[in-house]
Formats: structure tokens, sequence, C-alpha cells
């Protein structure tokens, strides 16, 4: 090998890039083909030139994340080792604004991907089982983007599959009529900005509760919308849907094609849109796997443990 580079970090990002029992090290080790040590104040590479500059990107990502005061996990190097191979350089965060817990940042490889069709495509298809981040990252996407002043509104839509979307049987006003189906999209939200935030935000109208049929007839411009359930549309909703894009807008459509609620299955709109119009510009496609599940780990084994039993049935869940 050629003569070792020294890169002086701060005692906090070296032992992020170290990792327990210098997992973090071992894993940019294998990807890059280089050995490094960590003498004391920093991390030292020996590898050829090529091999160097990849490690030395990864390095550079996870001691910028740790300086940050965010944690770096396993996750983490993988997504830096995946980035600093395709040569993008790109932080993970993607413009992402900051949780109650930190920086968003994707976590996996599909994550990244995902995030990078939400800032490069009008309408991004988000495909995958529960856990994966598919919902929580298109809320934050849209949150940074109403925060930035990007678009005026974000817009937030689920189908209320056991009510029947016959929502005026139900008390109260339109957001209490609609609030317990749209919770996990308020507690993301309220975890990015805030409850006071997202309070202001609402009353003012640049957040809103839309559910799917009130949707029909109106031009959505210069809004960020999340349609999230989407498995649980019917054909004729997910085209209503997909018709409300105005100028400026741009839209996230979530869902798990394994999970549909509807008394005809056969009838979901998902799936079917996917199918329509992947490969048209402008529109970009996501499909997570249970590599992607970012729960608690018991999340991951019980997805694999259905996916298992329907391909050993050869039935859909």
């Amino acid at each position: 090998m050629s003569r070792p580079e020294y890169i002086p970090l701060s005692d906090e990002a070296a032992r992020a890039v170290a990792g327990a029992a210098s997992r973090h090290a071992a894993l940019i080790e294998d990807a890059f083909n280089v050995l490094i040590e960590t003498p004391g104040g920093g991390v030292s590479i020996n590898g050829d030139a090529k091999s160097r500059a990849g490690a030395k990107q990864v390095v550079a990502a996870l001691a910028a994340q740790a300086d940050s005061g965010r944690e770096v996990s396993e996750a983490d190097v993988r997504v830096a080792i995946g980035a600093a191979r395709a040569g993008t350089g790109k932080s993970p965060a993607g413009g992402l604004p900051s949780s109650r817990r930190g920086q968003v940042a994707p976590r996996t490889p599909g994550q990244v991907r995902y995030l990078d069709s939400l800032n490069t495509c009008e309408l991004v298809f988000g495909l995958g089982p529960a856990g994966t981040g598919k919902t929580f990252l298109a809320v934050a996407h849209g949150a940074g983007l109403l925060l930035r002043g990007e678009v005026d509104r974000l817009i937030v839509s689920r189908p209320a599959v056991e009510a029947g979307e016959r929502l005026g049987f139900l008390p109260g006003d339109m957001n209490e009529k609609v609030d317990p189906y749209m919770a996990p999209v308020w507690e993301a939200l309220t975890d990015i900005i805030g409850a006071e935030q997202l309070r202001r935000r609402r009353e003012k109208g640049e957040i809103e509760v839309a559910p799917i049929a009130f949707l029909r007839g109106r031009t959505l411009s210069h809004a960020f919308i999340i349609i999230d359930e989407a498995q649980n549309t019917t054909r004729l909703q997910m085209k209503m849907v997909l018709t409300r894009i105005g100028e400026g807008s741009r839209m996230a459509v979530t869902g798990d094609p394994s999970q549909i609620d509807l008394v005809n299955a056969a009838d979901s709109g998902l799936a079917h849109a996917v199918g329509l119009l992947e490969g048209v510009q402008g529109v970009g496609v996501n499909r997570f796997s249970v590599e992607d599940v970012v729960r608690h780990p018991m999340v991951e084994r019980i997805v694999r443990a259905y996916d298992a039993d329907a391909a050993k049935s050869g039935r859909a869940i």
C-alpha cells in the first residue's frame, strides 16, 4: 500500500468514525479496500489514491454529522458509503429540517434514493412496508419546503376507508372528523416543527387537512401534497387526486400495496397508477424493502415473516 494519509478530527468525530469495537471503521475498510487506524486526534487511511478518496469522503460526512451533535449509527455509515460510491458527495439530510430528536436524515440507501426523487421529481411514489420512513420523510421534506418559503401550503390527505368517506356522519368540524385518520402525519409534523407552530400554520391555512373526497374539483397550486395510505384509494380517486397538481406544486404518494383495506382489493388505485406512470417524465417511483425498516427491529422481523408466508402460499397479504 502507499503512504498513509492522516486526517485530524475532533475526539467526538474520531470515535464516531471508529464506532463501537471499530465496527464503523471495518465497514469503511471493507467498502474501499483501505486500512483505517485511529492513532489519536484523527484517523489514518492507508490505500491507493482512489480508495483513499472514497474513504475520506465517508470520514468527512460522518465527522460532520458527529460534530453537529448527531449520533452516528451503522445505518449512517452505510448511507455515507453508498453516497461516496455513487459519487454524489451530497449531504444525506438533503435540506431537511431538524426535529426534536435532531437533524432529520435518511438512514438507509433506499431512503437516500427516495429523498433524491422528492428533490428532483414533481410526482413521487413511495411504496413499501411499515417502518420504512416513507411518510415521515415526505412530511419532513414538505415541512422543509414550507419553512423555506418554496411552497405556500402543505396539504395532507389520507383515505378514511373505515368511514366510507362519509365523514359528515362523524361529530365535529372537518379537522375533527379527519384527524383520527391523519394521526401519523400530525405526529410527524409535531415532531418536526413543534405543536405551537403546527397550530398557527393550520389556522393560517398553510398546513391543511384535506380528505380525499374534499380534493375533488380543486387545483392545488404552489403546494406540496402528501397522499398517505394511498393503497386504500380507488382507481377513480387516484386519478382525481393526481390531476389536482397545479402550478408550482409537487406531490408525494405513499402506501403499502400489501395492506389494502378496500372491500375489492383489485380496485386499489396505487399499483394501477404506478403501472401506468412509471417511466413518465417527472415521475419517481421508489420501492422500499425490509432492509429499509428503521423502526424497532421487531418490525423488520414481522415483515419478513409475513412476506415469507405470502411467498409460500402464493397469495398477496
